[in-house]
């Protein structure tokens, strides 16, 4: 017998469960960290790889939805009539001053051409537009530096389809203790009044940093059960993981010491054991460079990757876990293995697997929590 026993007929396991209740519960999180400030729920990327529908449920105390898609924001406005709908980086063509009016969605505005735009728009095509001039604040990506951003706010002042404009900026460095404090300082002064909307707080700032909350907060990865800090757990900071990504064993093999397994052959058996094959790859969204070690549960019990991950599936040591057998079930990440813990051991972070589920993995959406946050 080769020792290898395969499963004969079923759909493919592989599944992404998101909890709308973790994401709820996540958002109060991000409300008690900043009282009196509104929230701007941030959906873009199809809601960090969740979902619209799961987040336009979730989030549904959220006072307005943050993104940068403008069809998504366009299906948003369907959905929801009523509550504010920031797009993050503003316009992309002259014609979209005219659509942001439209369906009434704020936009940020971090360049010149952005204002020349809506100077150029008819008046009765884009009245009542609502306006986030956008200052930078040291991340040198979008944003008008402190030298032009009083001339960009006295010109869109100026200009008449402008109905209200408020005060944005991102920081680079929130996840870093006392890094941002005199950004936030040099913001507030250059946006002074008691008529000044301003929002300036991601996710890290949101948990750090309460001088940055402002008026409106952006939270964003923190809704989705992930940490923004590279030492700090989401679990210790009272979140909960509202996406679990799971499989199954669809094969078992016995192999002797000294065998290799998967390309490469970066494995090599150091005695005889059990290897598992799980129905999961990078074309599904769990990271190729995950090396051996990399921890995954299977049947209730802690495993890890043994052998580089292919397309389509990747594989386990079954060692520990007598009890493994085809049809048993792999957690990849989510209750009991934080996506976190598993960008640690991809060196990359938990964003970007939330974000990179393939669109042939079925979401499934429930409303109970995955797991309980620690108190």
């Amino acid at each position: 017998m080769s020792g290898c026993v395969y499963l004969t007929t079923m759909s493919r396991p592989t599944r992404c469960i998101v909890s709308t209740a973790a994401l709820r519960h996540n958002l109060e999180v991000a409300r008690r960290h900043a009282p009196g400030a509104g929230v701007w729920a941030v959906v873009k990327a199809d809601a960090y790889g969740h979902g619209i529908d799961a987040a336009l449920s979730g989030f549904d105390a959220a006072d307005g939805w943050a993104l940068l898609e403008w069809d998504k924001a366009i299906e948003i406005r369907a959905r929801d009539p009523a509550r504010p709908i920031l797009m993050l980086e503003g316009c992309f063509c002259a014609s979209d001053v005219a659509r942001a009016a439209r369906y009434r969605l704020d936009i940020v505005v971090h360049e010149e051409t952005q204002i020349d735009w809506i100077a150029r728009t008819s008046p009765s095509e884009c009245a009542g537009l609502r306006v986030w001039l956008k200052r930078n604040s040291g991340m040198n990506r979008l944003g008008f530096d402190p030298g032009a951003f009083e001339a960009a706010r006295e010109r869109l002042q100026t200009l008449e389809p402008v109905e209200n404009l408020s005060f944005l900026t991102h920081f680079a460095n929130a996840d870093r203790a006392g890094a941002e404090r005199t950004s936030v300082a040099e913001f507030a002064a250059a946006t002074p009044g008691a008529n000044s909307i301003r929002s300036a707080a991601n996710s890290a700032a949101v948990l750090s940093m309460p001088d940055a909350s402002f008026d409106w907060i952006r939270p964003g990865i923190m809704l989705y059960g992930a940490s923004p800090f590279g030492d700090r757990s989401a679990a210790s900071l009272g979140l909960l993981p509202a996406m679990r990504l799971e499989s199954t064993l669809i094969a078992v093999r016995t192999i002797a010491a000294g065998a290799c397994v998967g390309y490469g052959s970066t494995y090599v058996a150091p005695r005889p054991m059990r290897i598992g094959v799980v129905a999961c790859g990078y074309a599904d969204g769990y990271p190729r460079h995950a090396p051996n070690g990399t921890p995954v549960l299977v049947d209730g019990s802690p495993s890890m990757i043994a052998g580089r991950v292919s397309m389509d599936m990747l594989t386990v040591d079954l060692d520990r876990v007598p009890t493994a057998r085809i049809g048993s079930r792999v957690e990849l990440w989510g209750d009991h293995i934080p996506v976190d813990t598993v960008a640690g051991h991809a060196g990359t972070i938990g964003y970007e697997l939330l974000c990179a589920i393939s669109s042939r993995v079925p979401r499934t959406t429930v409303d109970s929590v995955l797991l309980e946050a620690e108190t």
